[in-house]
């Protein structure tokens, strides 16, 4: 090759060198330029920390909210404070896992063969060991110095409520590992309240680590939404704790309330008794604890139905207010004898009356007077036997199936709410139907979902069904004030104002054969007021009361102690005239 050949190889080798270089260079300033400029955001949330990335990636759950009348401020039922979980890296772990695992299992309050187990899988970087660490437990663990044990953020559930509105709540527990929603608003609104969790992606090598110059992106979680009830804290708590002491009053297995707007349907207090604390939702002896009464709980719920069965009978116009009959106290029905609680004839009654005295032949007068299949019309507008279609989770329709079978007996008993079945969220809405002009509306508990970006959807009352005539609703209103007035009811007046109300003392069907157990019975007593408009509208029921058999001495006094605090903290102007008067 000629020297000027040579020359001008050598010339383009170091050309091609020189781009290459160049290029180089190029890209490795490109890259630094993407690294501190264009991902600059991924790189400094590393940067700031796990905690940082952490609440990058993973939603923060929605709280649960309600309001109180006299407050502009929403309280939480459910809300989050940051914690920390404890896991266990088994690459890295230096110690006996035998001693650690025993240490551990006693500072955590775990299982010590569980903790063993999850110590020693090989090979393995990642073992939960305990969820909701506050920072004084996490110190403990540290004092351990234990190699691979390790710590990440994560929020904590709180309830700053404790054991007022549990049922309606319900509680965040672990499914496995993972957190879910369980039971009451947690667990309808698992979806909305979680939220979405981010996802970071990034180029790893063989041995998991990420590459230092490796393509990376992160999509930021979705926060949950908040849920804002309809629930009225005040109301709630004044009715829980009345609820509380009526059960120990009376030696009873439990107990139910439920208030509502018989307007609108929204529910303004929901309470059960015996209850549990979501803070503390393990330490519950029968997880059946967890299930709400005022939903779940059917049962026959006795002479509170009488008030369906006169409706149904003046709505039809069968009978009217001054309506009599003679009563004589017991009706045969085939082998049947149907008797007065009281076992007690009466002689010629009018239909007020009957309610005032809560005469069982008196409910059975009116039902026939329409047939049994209206009344089971009548009974299935007024809602029962089908779910109220409320939010919450498990909710019970009720039986009135029995009236089906064209046996005029299941009719008969039913007039006077033996032999079907209702929830006490039924019983209200009924009750509401009559207390709203004959308009049932449809419960509801969730006033507000609130989404991260401040859009909100908002529930509107929903009007089931015109059920009876507005001016039905009236007469009936009028005869269930003369009831708590001169009958069975009166414990559950309030002075200065117009309640109107019905008591129910249901016996309990055996659990091994047909019958009722003996002198076991359920109270309860339902209404409203004041009856002229009607603020709210209430069921209380006490379960198996131990020092009293009728409603009208466990019920109807827990009504209206908390029908009272009611009407003043509404600040309803009294109507009625006292006795002082």
């Amino acid at each position: 090759m000629s020297p000027a050949r040579r020359q001008d190889s050598s010339i383009d080798r170091t050309r091609v060198l020189t781009a290459i270089v160049g290029l180089g260079v190029m890209v490795i300033v490109w890259r630094l330029f993407s690294l501190q400029v264009l991902e600059h955001g991924f790189y400094a949330a590393l940067a700031e920390g796990q905690h940082s990335l952490y609440e990058k990636l993973f939603p923060k759950r929605g709280r649960i909210l309600m309001g109180e009348r006299r407050s502009t401020q929403e309280f939480p039922l459910a809300t989050n404070e940051p914690g920390k979980l404890a896991y266990a890296n088994p690459a890295r772990i230096k110690d006996d896992p035998k001693v650690m695992a025993r240490e551990l299992a006693s500072l955590l309050d775990l299982d010590e063969q569980t903790v063993f187990t999850r110590l020693t899988k090989p090979n393995d970087q990642y073992e939960p060991l305990k969820h909701g660490l506050r920072e004084a437990e996490v110190e403990r663990v540290k004092v351990l110095n234990f190699a691979g044990i390790e710590f990440s953020d994560e929020l904590l559930r709180l309830y700053p409520e404790g054991r007022y509105g549990s049922h309606l709540v319900g509680f965040l527990g672990f499914d496995g590992d993972e957190r879910k929603g369980q039971y009451g608003i947690e667990g309808a609104f698992e979806d909305e309240l979680s939220g979405e969790p981010g996802h970071l992606q990034a180029e790893r090598d063989a041995d998991g680590r990420w590459i230092a110059v490796g393509s990376r992106s992160i999509t930021p979680a979705r926060h949950g939404d908040d849920i804002i009830l309809t629930i009225d804290r005040a109301i709630e708590h004044e009715a829980c704790a009345k609820l509380d002491q009526a059960v120990l009053k009376h030696g009873a297995d439990g107990g139910s309330v439920i208030v509502l707007d018989p307007k609108t349907g929204a529910v303004l207090a929901i309470c059960g008794s015996p209850d549990f604390d979501p803070n503390d939702y393990s330490q519950v002896e029968d997880a059946s604890v967890y299930l709400n009464p005022v939903t779940f709980k059917q049962y026959e719920p006795g002479s509170v139905m009488k008030g369906m069965t006169i409706a149904a009978a003046l709505d039809q116009g069968a009978i009217t207010p001054t309506t009599t009959y003679t009563d004589t106290g017991s009706v045969a029905i085939g082998k049947y004898t149907i008797k007065n609680s009281d076992g007690k004839a009466h002689g010629l009654q009018t239909m007020t009356q009957v309610l005032e005295q809560s005469l069982n032949t008196g409910a059975i007068f009116a039902m026939r007077e329409i047939g049994p299949r209206s009344f089971e019309s009548y009974l299935q507008k007024f809602g029962f036997g089908k779910k109220t279609g409320i939010e919450l989770p498990g909710e019970s329709a009720g039986d009135i199936s029995s009236l089906r079978e064209g046996k005029e007996i299941f009719a008969v008993t039913g007039s006077y709410g033996q032999g079907l079945t209702v929830t006490p969220l039924q019983l209200a809405a009924a009750y509401g139907a009559l207390a709203n002009g004959g308009v049932l509306m449809k419960p509801y508990a969730v006033k507000e979902i609130r989404q991260p970006d401040g859009t909100t959807t908002t529930t509107q009352p929903t009007a089931v069904r015109s059920v009876v005539s507005p001016a039905t609703a009236t007469t009936v209103s009028a005869m269930l004030v003369n009831a708590v007035k001169n009958g069975h009811g009166k414990l559950a007046g309030v002075p200065g104002y117009f309640i109107a109300g019905k008591t129910g003392t249901a016996q309990i069907p055996k659990e091994d054969g047909p019958g009722y157990q003996e002198n076991v019975t359920i109270g309860t007593f339902a209404g409203y007021g004041p009856v002229d408009d009607p603020k709210f509208v209430m069921v209380v029921r006490i379960d198996r009361p131990r020092d009293v058999q009728f409603a009208e001495s466990s019920a109807a006094p827990l009504f209206g102690e908390i029908a009272n605090y009611i009407l003043h903290y509404l600040e309803v102007p009294p109507t009625a005239p006292t006795v002082e008067e």
